[in-house]
């Protein structure tokens, strides 16, 4: 087996070449930096620049304002964690609450400002026993942490009752989405949600990496957390005036080579959906080998197992001597490892470019690995 079979896509997906031509095609005729120029080349980027926020805006069913382009998931999570409790007025008595699902850049921005004294309590939600978030059971709390789909375990969260319930306990509960992974297999809608903040990955729908979106339903409220060239309309000696949203919350240059490949990667993600049936067809498969544990259950969007009797990085090792890509470990996901009882698990995620032939060679390889 000469030819790699990539079967990471939850880490990252691989890029079309329509993303690829459109970033060569910028970066070779088009590129201007935006919003400092009056020549015709930077308002063609700032035209780019608005298409691409307004596609994203409809993709996720919100306003063009509540579009602000950050470096990542990541970064939009600290960001977002900063934000809320820099606020005039803000309480260190507020209290956090969070799952076992979450990744780790969801959760230890709040561990941080809990160790800093900016938050007096993080709770966790209970799961049921499909390892899904307890409805029923979530806290009442100021602000509420959802990831919308595990990496690990790949099922989608009911994000729009989540957010109902906790708004039935505390009306004031500020929400946080981490769609991150929800973002390449179903559809978002900020609005039916009804969350206060969401942000996902440019790179896990085929777009660059150091792109990402962070959605704030009310872009206006807030103080902004980064200050910089680009984001206000007048400084007089040490007084400033701001921008309006989404301006205010991008101070300097933004990833403009990125945000002309997003505005194709969403196109294509729309077009191309990962195909499940070979996720389906590896649980079948896997689930008939005695010395395989899966986690994942048969409709989830990603399979995760454990081989008995062996480390995942030594599985994952051999899968990739075979030319086999796939991730091991606790995938930035410590929590729901510890929850279960194991310390990592080998991961299979598929992307569009994924065949039903390559996922029968991977398991024929995972069947001689495990003998």
């Amino acid at each position: 087996m000469n030819k790699i079979i990539y079967l990471d896509a939850a880490a990252s997906a691989l890029k079309p070449k329509s993303v690829i031509d459109a970033e060569v095609d910028f970066l070779q005729n088009s590129y201007a930096n935006s919003g400092r120029g009056i020549c015709a080349r930077s308002i063609a980027v700032d035209d780019m620049v608005m298409q691409t926020r307004n596609k994203v805006a409809k993709f996720i069913n919100a306003d063009s304002n509540q579009i602000i382009f950050t470096s990542g998931a990541t970064d939009g999570l600290n960001r977002i964690a900063n934000i809320l409790t820099n606020q005039d007025g803000y309480s260190n008595s507020s209290v956090v609450t969070v799952s076992d699902l979450d990744h780790h850049s969801a959760r230890l921005p709040w561990v941080e400002l809990l160790h800093r004294g900016k938050v007096s309590k993080i709770q966790v939600c209970d799961l049921d026993e499909n390892l899904d978030i307890k409805i029923d059971a979530i806290p009442k709390t100021d602000f509420l942490v959802i990831t919308a789909m595990s990496n690990v375990l790949g099922r989608a969260q009911d994000v729009e009752k989540i957010i109902a319930t906790a708004r039935n306990k505390n009306p004031n509960v500020i929400t946080i989405v981490d769609a991150s992974q929800y973002v390449v297999h179903g559809k978002i809608d900020v609005k039916k949600w009804d969350c206060d903040f969401l942000v996902f990955s440019g790179h896990k729908i085929g777009a660059d990496t150091g792109i990402g979106i962070l959605y704030i339903s009310d872009s206006e409220k807030f103080t902004v957390d980064k200050f910089g060239g680009g984001m206000v309309t007048t400084v007089m000696g040490d007084d400033m005036i701001l921008e309006s949203a989404p301006t205010k919350w991008e101070a300097g240059t933004l990833p403009l080579t990125q945000i002309a490949g997003l505005n194709v990667a969403i196109d294509e993600s729309e077009k191309n959906r990962p195909d499940l049936n070979l996720i389906k067809y590896a649980y079948d498969e896997l689930s008939r080998i005695e010395k395989i544990k899966i986690i994942t259950s048969p409709e989830s969007a990603i399979l995760s197992f454990v081989v008995n009797d062996m480390h995942p990085l030594d599985v994952g090792a051999m899968m990739g001597a075979r030319n086999i890509c796939v991730r091991v470990g606790n995938m930035c996901a410590s929590w729901i490892h510890r929850y279960i009882g194991i310390p990592g698990t080998i991961r299979i995620s598929v992307g569009s470019w994924n065949t039903m032939d390559e996922m029968k060679q991977v398991i024929e390889v995972i069947k001689n690995i495990v003998k």
